[in-house]
């Protein structure tokens, strides 16, 4: 089985946000980038398979050489090769045809992908992309099984969970739930050394057009004060809740 883990690159959650003086772009000075936590889920999922069903793992990122420690981690956790499309990720549509032409021209039979980039939260790239390649497509799976070419998902929904069947080729947008959180895969010495040694081949843009341009940024306002009243003020919080706060 060829699998085709798709990583994005994106800001550590603990990294302080700024933007241009402007708003119109984001600044990166002093921002720690990681793999996708949404994507981690699904290449752990890929490991699993390949270690029990002798599966081969691709990890493919759009994006220029900044994102590529992100593809060496994935190396050294274990994917057998990588692939960066040598252009930035501004557009959830162009990304996915970006990826569309590599899937076509190596007929993997399961693409995972994490349900969501934490930057942008545009959830969009897995659905365009099974859309593009004409596979099945299954989003927010917390559960997969697959014996042949047969394929068991579970997948969340609100208020519990839903289980499909489908067969290969398919196209899984993974998330927390697909593995456990410890099971999670963390490089050790060896791997990172034999990451070293692994492919991974730049791919030029297909200049997929663009369809959307991020304008201006606005981080949320700032929490007020926070005021105390006592307990028996009930009188003070009703005035206050009416005159300074409107809601009542």
């Amino acid at each position: 089985m060829k699998i085709l883990v798709c990583i994005s690159h994106v800001p550590d959650t603990t990294s302080k946000i700024n933007f241009s003086a402007d708003g119109a772009e984001f600044d990166t000075n002093g921002v720690q980038y990681v793999i996708n936590p949404y994507d981690e889920f699904s290449l752990a999922r890929a490991m699993w398979f390949k270690e029990k069903q002798g599966a081969s793992i691709t990890v493919i990122t759009v994006g220029d050489a900044s994102t590529e420690p992100s593809l060496r981690k994935s190396l050294a956790i274990g994917a057998d090769d990588a692939i960066r499309i040598d252009v930035k990720a501004i557009d959830g549509f162009a990304v996915a045809k970006q990826l569309a032409e590599i899937v076509k021209a190596n007929n993997y039979d399961l693409v995972l992908t994490g349900r969501e980039s934490i930057d942008y939260n545009g959830g969009m790239v897995p659905g365009i992309l099974a859309t593009l390649i004409d596979y099945n497509f299954v989003n927010a799976c917390v559960g997969l099984e697959i014996d042949g070419i047969n394929a068991t998902i579970t997948k969340e929904i609100d208020g519990g969970t839903e289980i499909l069947s489908s067969t290969l080729p398919l196209v899984i947008a993974g998330q927390k739930g697909l593995v456990e959180e410890k099971d999670l895969r963390i490089p050790n010495m060896r791997g990172i050394m034999m990451a070293r040694k692994k492919p991974l081949t730049i791919v030029p843009s297909n200049n997929a057009e663009l369809y959307t341009k991020s304008i201006k940024f606005d981080k949320p306002k700032e929490k007020g004060a926070c005021k105390i009243i006592d307990a028996g003020a009930i009188d003070e919080l009703i005035d206050l809740l009416h005159n300074e706060a409107k809601v009542i």
